[in-house]
């Protein structure tokens, strides 16, 4: 077989694994900057997570706030205005291979950076060539992975082609944009979060699989739930080990989840502390410490630790389980978290990770509440469906003669002078029910605060009754629905 030239705009791959170029005539040779290269062989093997790569944006998974029916980039879709976009999320959850499905949708050339590989002049050329094509009447998807590794300077490179329209960039990051990007990139293009993959969408993905290899997985049940909790929300990770499961010899008996964890012991690296395992052990650690296991939690703390993983990471995500999962029920975790967190900025390793176990064993012991958790999500939830309902009035300041004359202010009681410091007033909005968001577990020193939660209760049902039945002129508007 002859040697295979380079790729050149002159001398075009013959095609990539996707197909030909969305949006181009037909004949017309596929885009080459930074793109997948030469295809490969006839019947070379392909990994399954290539294999199962979704063909059209219905068939992406985990995403319908984005790509459903009413998905804001749905709706971009149907306008037919597709704007330039950052897709942040965790890996393995589809932001490749929605780029590359957002140029077909378009009508666009698909070109492709890496900003782990690419300089200056690649970006040089992608704009060159990009400029070529819309000369003759063809727009260009420049997808950008990595996005946040390019620099400050190489970044602002990208504004004038998209403020002119020559690219619609779509970059891709697992970082925060408000921190990774330059604010003039991320006041030109819209910022979509994508999620991590559910359990549904890692079972569809799963389901995928077994179709495509026309075999069930050797799996029982709860092995198959392991599987993809092991997976952590991401899509490629699953399917790598499902396809570790599907090349195991068939009329094997189903494995349990001694058995699978077994197996992929023996195929997966310890520890990767820049990818899938990575998340796996910090779930293994969260999940512990959820369950009150100081022992277990100490465990893959320590498994983590001897993997080379940074500890402030761990320091991280220790303090946001103290919020999350002990919360209220003891108020000193948060505390001891940053102390903990602190301690090891200060004295660093080893030394410092004295600390963080210390940190494990509290956590690990604590009385354990979500109540706070919870409530946030309720409320937030409770903010998004009311929409813009101003505070009542007497809750309002009334710093000038208008405001007083609109009632600002007007029968605001002052707690402290009050009998038992409580008023009992009304401060939700008009036209909302009072809503509960916080429920105290009754844990730990939640059991205190829900004591006082239910006298306070009382207080606001006695005062509220008094209120309607008091003069309308001597309402103070204490109370309120209850």
């Amino acid at each position: 077989m002859p040697p295979r030239r380079p790729a050149t705009a002159a001398n075009p791959p013959a095609g990539d694994l996707f197909g030909p170029t969305p949006g181009m005539p037909p004949g017309q040779p596929p885009a080459t900057a930074g793109e997948d290269g030469p295809p490969p062989e006839p019947g070379a093997p392909r990994p399954l997570a290539d294999r199962l790569r979704p063909a059209r944006l219905e068939e992406v998974v985990g995403q319908e706030h984005l790509l459903g029916p009413q998905g804001s980039i749905s709706r971009m879709l149907e306008r037919g205005a597709l704007a330039s976009l950052i897709l942040w999320g965790p890996p393995g959850v589809g932001k490749t291979t929605i780029a590359r499905l957002l140029a077909e949708a378009a009508g666009l050339r698909f070109a492709a950076l890496s900003a782990v590989f690419s300089g200056v002049a690649d970006l040089k050329r992608a704009f060159d060539e990009a400029r070529a094509r819309r000369s003759g009447g063809q727009g260009t998807l420049l997808f950008v992975d990595e996005i946040h590794r390019f620099n400050r300077a190489q970044q602002d490179g990208f504004l004038p082609v998209v403020e002119d329209g020559t690219v619609t960039l779509v970059g891709a990051t697992t970082e925060n944009p408000s921190f990774a990007l330059n604010g003039a990139i991320l006041s030109r293009c819209q910022v979509m979060v994508l999620r991590r993959l559910d359990d549904a969408a890692l079972e569809r993905l799963l389901a995928r699989a077994e179709d495509v290899s026309a075999r069930p997985l050797p799996l029982d049940e709860a092995a198959r739930g392991v599987l993809r909790a092991m997976a952590d929300g991401d899509g490629r990770y699953l399917l790598n080990m499902a396809e570790q499961l599907l090349a195991l010899p068939e009329g094997a008996a189903p494995l349990d989840p001694a058995g699978l964890a077994a197996l992929l012991a023996k195929r997966a690296a310890l520890y990767d502390k820049d990818r899938e395992e990575h998340y796996n052990l910090i779930s293994a650690l969260h999940k512990s410490l959820r369950g009150s296991d100081a022992d277990a939690a100490l465990y893959w703390f320590s498994r983590m630790l001897e993997g080379g993983e940074d500890p402030r990471y761990i320091a991280r995500r220790l303090t946001r389980f103290a919020a999350e999962d002990v919360g209220l029920a003891d108020p000193t975790a948060l505390p001891a978290a940053i102390a903990a967190w602190e301690t090891y900025e200060r004295l660093g390793s080893p030394e410092g990770e004295l600390a963080l176990a210390q940190l494990v064993v509290h956590l690990g012991t604590a009385p354990k509440s979500n109540a706070v958790y919870a409530a946030y999500k309720a409320a937030r939830r409770a903010a998004r469906e009311t929409g813009s309902l101003m505070p009542p009035a007497h809750i309002l300041n009334a710093p000038t003669k208008l405001m007083k004359s609109l009632g600002y202010g007007d029968g605001y009681a002052y707690d402290h002078d009050e009998a038992e410091g409580f008023s009992g007033q009304n401060y939700f909005p008009d036209g909302m029910d009072r809503a509960q968001f916080y429920r105290p577990a009754g844990r730990g020193m939640e059991a205190r605060i829900l004591e006082r939660l239910e006298h306070w209760a009382r207080l606001r049902e006695e005062r509220a009754r008094e209120e309607a039945a008091a003069p309308p002129a001597r309402r103070t508007r204490r109370g309120g629905p209850a």
